[in-house]
């Protein structure tokens, strides 16, 4: 019994160390994933053997040796989905960093939402036209505090431990001269006190994470290939002078970026991802980008239990909580790029409009 305050102490103060290591990853997320039922009118797709290890002569189960061997006697005709000499690289610019994959965006696309299902998120959204995949809202589990009662009962209390933060992550795939650009951006909710008695909560945004970033395209790239020691020196932080500015033109406020079009237009639509933009369509040979503002408040439905008298509340419009369409410009001058707001139909936008967006990109872009 003396000695229980000591182990007592000694145990909390390893949980405490254990809370502080960078970027513990362990995600849950708020939905459900759907069923893998064969719907009956369908009918069960044949199975294809190309990565099944093959039996030995005979009946027998193959060893090891056998399947290695035939592996390197292959037909050269045989394509893998990403051969093996295909590696990730990082590109950056400030605080954005994306990979650029040596494989078409059709070879990418399966890779990434397996990823994010493993890491698990469930997909969302899945938007081939405009490249883009995103989650569902999740919670970081490793966030909650392991201590000696949270290590002992959590298994079977582990539903009464929450986090009062969700994530999601939104993946864009370009094709790029050099292979494809796979751009990350994150978007955080955290849950606060509505009243001064706590006894309400609402949920927030809160700030995006570029570090939670790095940390999900240094995984991803392992899953292409690199090695761990070379993703993390790839991904090391850099200091860079400022890159962006905003200046006036005919009295409207635009952002200048000391970048080229094709670099400026892909940040531009990382940015937007960041600041809570979805991107409906987008026509680059114009540097147009048709986004609407995504409310926070409605993005987060997700996360509600809201029961069945809601479902009954057919005075909630959808169409009052949809914003309108604005147009994001990307122009090229010279070797630099400027950026402007234009409302639908490339008509003119208000001024606080303008001067809002432009301020958020520029925070973003700088």
């Amino acid at each position: 019994m003396r000695l229980l305050p000591l182990f007592l102490i000694l145990a909390l103060t390893a949980s405490g160390c254990g809370m502080i290591e960078s970027k513990k990853i362990d995600y849950k997320s708020a939905g459900k994933l759907p069923t893998l039922e064969m719907p009956p009118d369908l009918t069960a797709p044949t199975g294809d053997n190309r990565y099944a290890i093959p039996d030995a002569q005979g009946g027998g189960t193959a060893t090891l040796s056998t399947y290695s061997q035939e592996r390197k006697t292959a037909p050269s005709g045989v394509q893998t989905l990403l051969p093996a000499q295909d590696k990730a690289r990082i590109e950056r610019a400030g605080t954005q960093r994306w990979l650029v994959v040596q494989a078409t965006p059709q070879q990418v696309w399966p890779l990434i939402k397996d990823f994010w299902q493993e890491t698990g998120f469930i997909v969302n959204l899945e938007s081939p036209e405009t490249g883009v995949i995103e989650t569902d809202w999740a919670e970081n589990r490793a966030k909650i505090p392991q201590d000696v009662i949270r290590r002992t009962l959590g298994k079977v209390l582990d539903g009464l431990y929450s986090t009062a933060e969700r994530d999601k992550f939104r993946t864009r795939i370009e094709a790029g001269k050099d292979g494809t650009e796979i751009y990350i951006s994150h978007r955080g909710m955290m849950e606060v006190y509505a009243t001064e008695g706590k006894d309400k909560t609402v949920w927030q945004p809160r700030p995006a994470d570029p570090e939670l970033e790095a940390e999900m395209l240094r995984r991803l790239m392992l899953r292409f290939g690199v090695e761990q020691g070379r993703a993390e020196t790839l991904l090391a932080k850099q200091q860079t002078p400022e890159q962006a500015r905003i200046v006036k033109e005919a009295g409207a406020p635009v952002l200048e970026m000391d970048e080229n079009f094709d670099r400026a237009w892909r940040r531009v639509g990382l940015a937007l991802d960041r600041v809570g933009f979805a991107v409906e369509d987008r026509d680059r040979s114009k540097g147009v980008y048709f986004v609407r503002y995504i409310d926070p408040g409605i993005d987060n439905d997700s996360k509600r239990d809201e029961g069945v008298l809601a479902k009954f509340a057919f005075w909630r419009s959808k169409k009052d909580q949809t914003s309108p369409q604005l147009q994001i410009v990307v122009n090229e001058a010279g070797d630099k790029s400027r950026v402007s707001v234009t409302g639908a139909d490339g008509k003119t936008a208000d001024a606080s409009t303008q001067n809002r967006i432009i301020n958020l990109l520029h925070k973003e872009l700088k």
